[in-house]
């Protein structure tokens, strides 16, 4: 070729064989071999003529060498203004090699370096070009494999420790084993850097590895679309209900557009009461926004705040499912990537809320540190009680919104809290009515109603009305307040029409007398109610029913159509004129009884 290199030698491994260039395969196979990172891909017109030029060559070379070709080409720059000027070219090299300490040899082998290249392309030329001592030692192709494939491990091994294993296989086989270093440069060489970094340290390593993708806000609205997620503070708390120090956890909803923190709560688990509590903040305080960022955590996935949304995929989809409260208010449900800190803005925010908050001086001595491995000296000393506590992270997030001088997003300089005012005084902004803040208000859940008392369970409590009662085993959807279970509970069907109000049936002690009585009034109200209701249907006693039965029909002889004469001879006949008196006398009697009978109705008429 070109470079007076052979394209085609014996190959000196195992097996031999021959070993051809690359060039010398067909466009389609370089392409393929280039696809997999095994050759350099074809060079176009224009790379070779970089390539001529030697271009390519001098881009990939250290700023060193780039320095003495310069050096250089100033040198011979300088000799050819001497000759211009009227010197002879002997003469002006020697002026030159006397004045810059360079022999003259030198110089003219410079000159003869860059004999009829144009001025553009002379650096490349004049640029040292230095060689190693010889060719790299050949590795045998089947070390190599068993080399990579090990260093290629999850378990990221040394490189030396990959080579004394196949050195241990090159002694076995009686193959020779070139050095460590020849192997490295090969790994630099062959191997794409996506390849190690999938192989080495997987797939979010190779993620990480690669441009985020950055979205801007200029074209949304303040109340747009928020997100929500949860944080645990670094900080003992002492818990309201035990006593014991915990680490609270902060439910915040975070505005996209302005990144303002709109509602926030404090509770002592990321849980679907809490997240409902935070809505219904950002609900009453500001409005309904359209569309909203959150996490497949139980708590944010709940079938009360998500239930009957397609995209949610924690749980079973069920048709009898109760419509959760972003669903059923409208709000688009987007779920962010799982361990993706870059789908929820409002992460940045809680990392600004540790350094400012959980590390504030009135904290210290409650800071426990973000990781076991972080502890401060002086861990668990102090517990901060929860009401301090939740009035210090009050304030801390009233200063993370007023903070001026904020550059990201759309701010230009401007807290979060103008940017948000500026933009909410001119959006669209939907506002939620009284029934809809009662929804926020109340979570959701399917109840099956008692088929014998007519009752609803809940939560270990008992709900019962007259009108719940009538619903015995149907599903009905039970909207309540968690915070307030001893309250009463709304009933609704499946198609979200309301059905009744079910008060708390509360339990009584053993020997309680009141409210044994109170229960006795109850079932007699009860039976008093039913009995009412009964009088109103105006029914009639069973005389009255059987009174106006019709009379039973009477039966129908019916008429022979051919009548024979019976004929009596012998004992028979003798028999029926004896009997005929008799029957003339029973004839007679009856007639008299009729005809008293009719003159008694008629006296009665």
């Amino acid at each position: 070729d070109a470079n007076e290199g052979l394209l085609v030698r014996p190959r000196r491994g195992h097996g031999g064989g021959h070993e051809f260039h690359a060039s010398l395969l067909p466009p389609a196979a370089q392409l393929e071999l280039a696809r997999r990172g095994l050759i350099a891909k074809p060079q176009t017109s224009e790379q070779r003529s970089e390539d001529r030029h030697g271009w390519r060559w001098f881009e990939q070379q250290t700023a060193k060498v780039r320095e003495v070709a310069q050096f250089r080409l100033d040198i011979v720059s300088e000799i050819e203004v001497l000759v211009a000027a009227g010197a002879t070219k002997t003469a002006a090299v020697a002026e030159i090699a006397a004045e810059r300490s360079v022999g003259k040899a030198t110089l003219w082998n410079w000159l003869r370096a860059v004999d009829g290249i144009d001025a553009a392309n002379r650096l490349p030329a004049l640029a040292p070009r230095r060689k190693g001592g010889g060719s790299e030692a050949e590795i045998d192709e089947g070390l190599w494999t068993v080399f990579k494939s090990d260093w290629l491990r999850p378990s990221q091994p040394t490189l030396t420790s990959c080579y004394d294993r196949t050195a241990k296989i090159a002694a076995e086989r009686g193959l020779s084993m070139p050095s460590a270093r020849t192997f490295s440069r090969r790994l630099k060489r062959e191997l794409p850097r996506d390849v190690v970094k999938l192989k080495r340290e997987g797939a979010e390593a190779l993620r990480r590895a690669q441009p985020a993708q950055r979205r801007s806000v200029a074209d949304m609205h303040a109340l747009e679309c928020v997100n929500i997620d949860g944080h645990k503070f670094d900080v003992f708390v002492r818990s309201p209900e035990t006593g014991k120090p915990i680490r609270p956890i902060m439910v915040a909803i975070q505005d996209i557009y302005s990144r303002k923190v709109v509602a926030w709560r404090l509770s002592l688990t990321e849980n679907a009461a809490a997240v409902r509590l935070v809505f219904a903040d950002l609900f009453r305080e500001f409005g309904i926004p359209m569309a909203c960022v959150l996490d497949n955590g139980r708590g944010f996935a709940s079938k009360w705040i998500t239930g009957g949304a397609k995209s949610r995929f924690r749980f079973k989809i069920r048709d009898e499912d109760p419509t959760g409260l972003l669903t059923g208010l409208g709000i688009d449900i987007h779920w962010a990537l799982p361990y993706r800190g870059q789908s929820k803005p409002i992460e940045r925010a809680f990392r600004d809320m540790c350094d400012r908050i959980a590390k504030h001086p009135a904290m210290e001595g409650a800071y426990t540190g973000n990781s076991p491995v972080a502890k401060p000296d002086n861990y668990g000393s102090r517990a901060i009680e929860w009401d301090e506590f939740v009035a210090h992270v009050d304030n801390g997030v009233r200063d993370h919104n007023a903070r001026p001088n904020r550059r990201g997003g759309v701010c230009k300089g401007r807290s979060f809290d103008r940017t948000f005012a500026e933009s909410y005084a001119i959006a669209p902004i939907k506002k939620a009515d009284d029934a809809q803040l009662r929804m926020a208000l109340l979570a959701a859940d399917q109840k099956l109603v008692n088929r014998t008392t007519g009752e609803i369970a809940l939560f270990g409590n008992r709900y019962w009305s007259t009108e719940i009662g009538a619903l015995a085993g149907q599903k009905v959807t039970v909207r309540f307040d968690p915070d307030n279970l001893h309250s009463e509970i709304h009933v609704y069907d499946r198609e979200g029409r309301f059905l009744g109000t079910a008060p708390v049936i509360a339990d009584t002690g053993f020997s309680d007398s009141d409210a044994a009585k109170r229960s006795a009034k109850l079932t007699a109200n009860v039976g008093k109610a039913t009995k009412a209701a009964i009088e109103a249907q105006q029914l009639l006693d069973a005389d009255q029913v059987a009174a106006l039965q019709p009379d039973a029909p009477k039966p129908i002889t019916p008429e022979p159509s051919v009548v024979r004469i019976a004929r009596h001879r012998g004992t028979a006949g003798a028999a029926a004129a004896a009997m005929k008196p008799h029957q003339e006398e029973q004839e007679d009697r009856q007639t008299r009884v009729f005809n008293a009978l009719r003159l008694v109705t008629d006296n009665q008429t």
